[in-house]
């Protein structure tokens, strides 16, 4: 094949409108027309600069796709030589293509072709991003405001004085200081009712729900999740054989129907005092339904507390678990948003009957560890450094809010609405529904902003409304404005595409 009808054939099938990034598109394509020999061993590939120009996308890109074929031996390049498709002959046993489903681009890739129906649901609905820093990334704190001086002088004590035992697998449940100081603490701060045998501590609150579905469900029982709703827990749902069924939320939280409430789920994923996405906080009159419905019904409820402790203008809010007498409701947290997301240690705390199941489960299929991570948490917690860093960030993130949704009144006035800024890390930026949400996020990673497609977050995709997540608690103010700036020039482009 000529440099110049790859071109063509490239303009053909790369989607400017489609959900994945178009280096992404380049990359799958390219590699595509090498392995199934149409461009054989030798056949020297365009320029980056003119195929950038013939593709109408940015050079940068072009330069990235051929940097990774590079080094994964599809490419050789050099200097002054160009690029050119290596000599597969030895590596191939056999045509890695499906040559039979066509040019269509709908073909199994290499690395997918051996997944069950659930493995291959699961990648065609990936939501996580490489890039997890910078403006305006939803959902990360500020871990240069994290108190690392306090937490290396517990670490050193903790290492000085370390006990043979804190260095092998945690026993069931995970490490008991730190059980009882997460059920002392939830307790002062968010009205959970628990002791410390009741706290399982799992590596997150994904670890949480994948072992909550594994106890608690069959392959097939209907899983109640909001709409919309964070993605994880919807693939999580999803990818366990589950029938994920989205209830729509209103102002008051999750709103089932009647058709809803005829079909009784085993399982309820709710975020009643900040719900993921929007913002909005379930009202006492909806939390009493839900848990009298899930008392006549016999369903289980996950309330996943994420970030309740940022909340601007109102004390955080009791939890769902504190009101529930029926013993249904499973509390799942974690540290990720009040100190920082590699830590990696969250919590569940499960009803009394159930502590033995879940903390033994726990044990038996994640063999987990981190008992030393566990006893620094303990003492930094016992310490008072948590409440106090909390407080002290709480402000912080305040006056990022504050100055974020005056960048956004100031560009766009009361044209665009913004939606569940009075708590959290991040708020919504509503968009009309002709604008392509994906599109603006696409283009913004391009210019070095990064946000997240309202849309993504519904399971329906007919029903999708069009916004962008914006995350502030990690961006300095100085950096707000002129981050916003580029990221208003995006969303101006879109909105004159009518």
């Amino acid at each position: 094949m000529e440099s110049f009808i790859l071109a063509d054939w490239l303009q053909q099938r790369l989607d400017a409108e489609a959900g994945e990034p178009a280096y992404r598109q380049l990359y799958r394509l390219i590699r595509r027309v090498i392995l199934d020999g149409r461009l054989t061993a030798g056949a020297r590939l365009p320029s980056s600069r003119n195929l950038a120009v013939d593709l109408a996308i940015a050079r940068n890109t072009v330069i990235q796709v051929y940097e990774q074929l590079a080094i994964e031996g599809y490419v050789n390049a050099a200097t002054g030589r160009g690029t050119h498709v290596a000599d597969l002959s030895q590596d191939l046993i056999d045509d890695p293509l499906d040559k039979a489903s066509g040019e269509t681009g709908t073909q199994a890739q290499p690395l997918n072709r051996g997944l069950s129906k659930r493995g291959q649901h699961l990648m065609d609905r990936l939501g996580f991003s490489n890039r997890q820093i910078g403006a305006f990334m939803p959902g990360i704190p500020d871990v240069s405001e994290f108190p690392l001086k306090a937490w290396v002088r517990i670490q050193n004590k903790q290492w000085r004085r370390a006990a043979p035992a804190l260095m092998s697998y945690a026993p069931a449940g995970g490490y008991e200081p730190l059980r009882q100081a997460i059920s002392e603490y939830l307790s002062s701060a968010r009205s959970v009712n628990s002791t410390a045998r009741q706290v399982v501590m799992t590596t997150g609150i994904h670890q949480a729900i994948d072992v909550a579905t594994r106890l608690l469900c069959q392959v097939g029982d209907v899983v109640w999740i909001e709409e919309p709703s964070y993605w994880g827990v919807r693939n999580l749902v999803l990818s366990s054989g589950l029938k994920a069924v989205p209830i729509s939320v209103d102002q008051e939280g999750m709103c089932p129907t009647a058709a809803d409430f005829a079909t009784p789920p085993r399982l309820i994923v709710v975020t009643p005092s900040h719900q993921y996405p929007l913002g909005m906080v379930m009202s006492l009159a909806r939390r009493r339904m839900l848990l009298e419905y899930a008392r006549q019904n016999g369903c289980w409820i996950i309330e996943d507390d994420y970030d309740s402790e940022f909340r601007f203008g109102s004390r955080p809010l009791p939890s769902l678990q504190g009101l529930d007498d029926a013993g249904l409701v499973l509390y799942a947290g974690s540290f990720s948003k009040t100190l920082f997301p590699g830590l990696r240690v969250g919590y569940l705390v499960v009803p009394d009957g159930l502590a033995e199941a879940f903390s033994g489960a726990v044990a038996e299929l994640y063999r987990e560890g981190q008992l030393m991570t566990q006893s620094v948490l303990a003492e930094f917690i016992r310490e008072g450094y948590l409440t106090s860093h909390i407080r002290r960030v709480r402000n912080l993130y305040a006056g990022r809010r504050t100055c974020l949704i005056g960048a956004i009144a100031g560009r766009y006035g009361d044209a665009l609405d913004i939606v569940g800024e009075h708590a959290g890390l991040h708020l919504v930026l509503a968009l009309p529904d002709y604008v392509d949400d994906h599109r603006v996020t696409r283009e913004a990673f391009e210019a070095g902003v990064v946000v997240r497609p309202l849309s993504n977050y519904y399971l329906k995709a007919g029903s999708a409304k069009k916004g962008l997540l914006l995350g502030y608690a990690g961006v300095p103010v100085d950096e707000i404005g002129p981050a916003f700036n580029i990221l208003s020039r995006v969303i101006d482009a879109q909105l004159l595409r009518v």
